[in-house]
Order: structure tokens, then sequence, then C-alpha cells
């Protein structure tokens, strides 16, 4: 039955660009360390192969900051690999000054293996396995990140583990079957089953989404966010669809603001579980102070193209977004030609 349910899965659920956005090769003159040459080669980033549990062999890339007190653990959405994402890995690891992992599921990118349900979980262990044991991440430190079909393996992972820092939620699942059709009971089919699984989930967790959203609906986004044990303040984003809103100045200042509160909370507790996170006391943060905090210390790399806080700035005198460079101008054209992806 099992293997029914993944052949089930696979046929609605993944969508590898196809051929793979880039390829990762070893630099034998700097003792084999790889890289990917077709984004900016940084000495801040590692690039690295690791081993699933279910036998397959996944590409990963960390990106380190100099004075980062937090590590997020990237689940991209669908149709999307490495080579895609990885400026935007680069940029947020700058703007909320923390250390990033993103990682291809089975089938994605370079990784090998074909896509599945239970591979992407498997998948999304080793990632944290290896973030534990080669950087010495520790649970407290680590926030999960999930973007649309990531949602299924964060929400997993979110669920068994108890002492987490943050999780963001970005344009959910609430299941994939539900994606396609309105169901209120849970099949043995579908795939996923977040909505089963964000109630054991307990930490603080933002959800933002858009509320113009044309491949998962809104809803979804709303109802993960009531289930919640530790709701953080959500981010309904006015006219958002399902690969624009990076674009959105709301967005980085939300994400920015979510990082700083959770951090000064786990601080003030001294790692203690938190039973609730005040809403006043997160509307209390003053945007010129958060925006302080995450200012760029000038012996950063700068990033290869114009800055996020940058393109939000020019938003802002045209009070609409404006084309990005992030990872979904390739997306788009992808989803556009595949039809329902997410």
């Amino acid at each position: 039955m099992g293997g029914v349910t993944s052949s089930i899965a696979a046929k609605f659920a993944f969508f590898p660009p196809t051929p793979a956005s880039y390829v990762v090769v070893a630099d034998e003159s700097c003792g084999g360390r790889l890289y990917i040459p077709e984004v900016p080669r940084r000495d801040d980033v590692d690039v690295l192969k690791l081993r699933t549990r279910r036998g397959n062999e996944i590409v990963a890339v960390h990106v380190k900051h100099p004075k980062a007190t937090a590590t997020l653990l990237y689940s991209h959405g669908n149709a999307a690999d490495l080579g895609q994402m990885f400026e935007l890995f680069v940029e947020l690891s700058l703007r909320l000054r923390i250390n990033l992992m993103g990682y291809d599921y089975s089938g994605y990118g370079q990784s090998t293996g074909k896509p599945s349900e239970c591979n992407t979980y498997a998948d999304i262990d080793a990632v944290y396995k290896c973030l534990k044991e080669q950087y010495g991440v520790k649970d407290e430190q680590l926030i999960l990140y999930g973007q649309s079909v990531g949602s299924g393996p964060t929400i997993d992972l979110a669920s068994r583990v108890s002492n987490l820092r943050g999780v963001v939620l970005h344009s959910p699942i609430l299941s994939g079957l539900r994606v396609l059709y309105p169901v209120k009971r849970t099949y043995w089919f579908d795939i996923y089953k977040n909505i089963d699984k964000i109630g054991m989930v307990r930490c603080p967790v933002l959800v933002i989404h858009g509320t113009a959203d044309e491949v998962v609906d809104c809803s979804h986004g709303k109802q993960l966010w009531e289930l919640c044990q530790e709701k953080y303040e959500p981010l309904w984003l006015s006219g958002g669809g399902h690969c624009n809103l990076e674009l959105y100045p709301e967005f980085i200042k939300h994400l920015k603001k979510f990082v700083l509160t959770i951090g000064k909370s786990k601080a003030a507790t001294n790692g203690s579980k938190k039973t609730a996170v005040d809403s006043d006391s997160q509307s209390k943060t003053s945007e010129s102070g958060t925006s302080d905090a995450f200012e760029l210390s000038t012996d950063l790399p700068e990033a290869s193209r114009n800055s996020l806080d940058s393109r939000l700035e020019k938003s802002k005198k045209t009070n609409k977004p404006e084309k990005s460079r992030m990872s979904t101008d390739h997306v788009d054209r992808f989803r556009r030609r595949k039809g329902l992806v997410w």
C-alpha cells in the first residue's frame, strides 16, 4: 500500500526542474572541496553531499554568517532546485544574520533517487543530522522554513523535535489532496498531512501566505495557523500570489521581526519552553529598531546584485513590487508551463 501511495503522490506532487540548473564539481586544488560552477563561488558557502537513510545522496548548501546566533533550515517549493535558490539563500543569510542550510530533495537538481513523500522526510532528516553533528547546531538555535510543498517535510520534522527555536511556513499546504480538492477528511492516499501534524509542533510558528494565491489558497495557511499550539502574528500579504511573496516589503520586515523576537524570547527564558508568544510585545517591536538590528556590517561580502533592502526601497516609491532577481524568475516560467505545481 505504501508503494501505491508513493506512486499516486509522485504523479501530482513533484515537478523537479529538468534539466537541473546546476552541476557539482570537486576542486582538487582545494582538497576536493565541492562547488557549483553556475553560481558565484564564496568562501562562506559549503556545498555538501549527504547520504539519507533511504540510500539517496542529496546535495545541500550551508551559508555561514559571522555573527549568526541561529540557523535556518530551508525546504524549498516545487519546480525549483539549489541553482535557482542559491542567491535567495545568500540574501536571506545576509539580511537576517543567520546561517542557512538549503537542500535538494531526492530526484531534484543533482540529488539521486526519485521524488517521493517518504524520501523528502529522509532528506530533511539527513540535513538535520548534518547540522547537529557537523556544524554543532542545537535544536534551540534552529529555525525550520518550509515553502509550499516544503511545508510537508518541515512540519513533519518540527512535529518530532520538541525544542526548536521556531518554524516559518511560507504558502503552506494543508495536505496534497486538499490542494486539488476541497475534501473535509484525510484519506489514506493523501500526502503531506500537515493538517494532522501541525498541532504537534511545540514552538512559535509564523505563517506567511498571499491572499491571491492561485495555486494554494490562502485558506490553507489560515487554517494551519489556527491549529498551531504557539501562534506568532501571521502575515497575510494582500494581493500576493504563490511565487512572488519575497517581492513585498512586508515579507522581509516581518521575517526579520520574527527571527529577532524568538531569539530574544529564547535568550530571556534560558532555553526553557515558552507556552505562548505575546502578540502585543511583538507589535511593540519598532520597525526602525528591527531594521537597525539587521543592518549589514561593512566587513561582509556584498550581494552579487542589488540587495533585497534596496529593492524594497524602490518598491515603496512605486507602491508595487518590482521584478525579482531572487528565486522566482526561473521558477515562474516553469510553473506557467506545468500549470498546477506547488
